[in-house]
């Protein structure tokens, strides 16, 4: 049991109160065990930062890594051709990078079947797989520098949703609407 601070801002005050805090580690998937198909994708901004991210999937072992491409000045058709092939299930996830990777976080939530989470903390990326079970991760080479994106990987990939957990009602209530639209 640890002590917390609350802020009030309605009526000016802060207090402390008694949590029990949660830990979320990144989970003890094996090396072995992860061999993922990767989409990856970015506008031509991004370039650089994609082929670093590359570079480290690889380093990590996390999986086979295609590349879509970033010649596309129009950012959403590499979005939403990344998005295809992971909501198809031909890839097991997807990164996309743009300048803010809001572009390429809006373009791939068009395609049904497409979870993609724009992050930029690892308690985020952490949390759009084990709350969220996003299928693809987000991130801007202009806002986000090479280590964090690396940490945003290792989060991403590290983590599984669970079938069953206090989410799964609100994941299957997004998933509901999304295959009724």
């Amino acid at each position: 049991m640890e002590k917390a601070a609350f802020i009030d801002i309605k009526n000016n005050r802060c207090y402390y109160k008694n949590i029990n805090r949660i830990q979320y580690p990144i989970s003890d998937t094996k090396k072995e065990e992860m061999n993922m198909k990767i989409a990856i994708g970015c506008d031509p901004n991004a370039e650089e930062a994609k082929q670093e991210i590359i570079a480290y999937i690889e380093k990590k072992g996390y999986g086979e890594v295609t590349d879509f491409g970033s010649e596309d000045p129009i950012y959403a058709n590499v979005a939403v051709d990344v998005a295809e092939h992971v909501a198809s299930g031909e890839y097991d996830r997807g990164v996309l990078i743009c300048g803010t990777g809001l572009g390429v976080s809006i373009a791939a939530n068009k395609v049904k079947g497409a979870y993609a989470a724009l992050v930029s903390d690892v308690y985020s990326a952490t949390r759009a797989r084990l709350s969220n079970d996003a299928n693809i991760v987000c991130m801007g080479a202009f806002t986000t520098g090479a280590k964090v994106r690396e940490m945003l990987v290792d989060a991403f990939f590290t983590n599984e949703f669970v079938a069953g957990c206090s989410s799964q009602p609100k994941v299957d209530a997004f998933r509901e609407y999304d295959q009724n639209r």
